[in-house]
């Protein structure tokens, strides 16, 4: 996705330019727990491809639970445990059939995340994260209709990438931007009549909208 291209540049430079301004910060992070939820648009890269297809979008969302642990002034560690949507659509449309299927990927995700609070209410963070994968499912819609369960033994069912994003705080709400790029390929890799392939051959792209709630 275009968008996510962007997003990452403008931050990488964004956090360049910040961190200057730091040492006049103080006080900027506190103790956090509480609740968040957003929502995703997913899609799967193929080592080949230099950015996602922006007509292969699936949208779903995510929810779970995250704790704030500062460090020092500025900096705190940031663990989570979210459910979230992935996968892809695909859109058909020929002389023989038309409609769209859908590939979805449910996970269990634990983000780990380092936090810099620029300001007292405006936040990047960067980090990794680590998911399970819980279920999965092929749905179709158009000429032909489906909804099929995908056993997940049949795909990688670990998942690993890295994250990076923003975040606005108006306590006890915030808000913010984050993208996900997997670094584990969701099919295995199998061999069939002598021919060794992986399918699907490609990996999660994840950005996610999301809002969360402090509780203490």
């Amino acid at each position: 996705m275009k968008m996510q291209t962007n997003f990452l540049c403008a931050l990488t430079l964004f956090i360049s330019a910040s961190f200057g301004m730091l040492h006049a910060q103080d006080n900027n992070v506190n103790t956090e727990f509480g609740v968040k939820g957003g929502f995703n648009m997913s899609n799967l890269i193929s080592d080949g491809d230099n950015e996602p297809n922006d007509e292969n979008i699936l949208y779903g969302f995510n929810a779970g639970v995250y704790a704030t642990l500062p460090i020092s002034d500025f900096v705190a560690i940031q663990p989570e445990i979210l459910f979230t949507t992935k996968g892809s659509e695909l859109e058909y449309d020929n002389a023989f059939a038309s409609g769209n299927a859908k590939f979805r990927l449910n996970y269990i995700e634990v983000p780990l995340l380092v936090r810099v609070n620029i300001t007292k209410n405006f936040n990047v963070h960067a980090g990794g994260y680590a998911s399970y994968l819980v279920s999965s499912k092929v749905t179709g819609d158009g000429t032909f209709d489906f909804n099929e369960d995908i056993d997940t033994d049949d795909l990688n069912k670990f998942d690993a990438g890295v994250s990076a994003g923003v975040g606005v705080d108006f306590n006890p709400i915030s808000i913010g931007l984050r993208y996900n790029y997997g670094l584990t390929t969701v099919g295995k890799e199998r061999t069939v009549a002598g021919t060794t392939y992986t399918f699907p051959d490609a990996k999660n792209s994840n950005l996610t909208l999301y809002l969360s709630y402090k509780l203490n």
